[in-house]
């Protein structure tokens, strides 16, 4: 009888040991979820999503310029245009037009205006 009780109590302990592993493991993978200065989390990749998608929109529907060349990116909050536009005009106003989007924090201007070649 002494040897089934020791050979349970083992077999206890491992399944014990098992079961803390795999809670420790899925806690970890839950707590992935979280963004930190470097990464998004999954909340903030679907609020900078909508972001760069209403400056997109706030862009194509500017009536004194085309923005067929500028790209929008944006990273918590912080929106980055890029790109080329033809005057310094359109780049500023682009700039603009993307700090009075709703939700964003910052516009990083990193359009470049073509040189006209004389």
């Amino acid at each position: 009888m002494k040897n089934t009780s020791v050979t349970t109590g083992r077999v206890l302990k491992l399944s014990a040991l098992i079961l803390s592993v795999g809670a420790l493991a899925m806690t970890g993978s839950l707590t992935g979820c979280a963004g930190d200065r470097y990464t998004q989390s999954t909340g903030e990749h679907i609020d900078d999503k909508a972001e760069s998608t209403r400056v997109r929109g706030a862009l194509s529907d500017d009536t004194q310029y085309k923005y067929d060349d500028v790209k929008v990116q944006t990273f918590k909050g912080v929106v980055q245009l890029s790109g080329f536009v033809n005057s310094r005009e359109q780049k500023n106003r682009a700039g603009d037009l993307a700090k009075k989007v709703e939700g964003v924090k910052e516009v990083e201007n990193n359009i470049t205006v073509k040189e006209t070649v004389k």
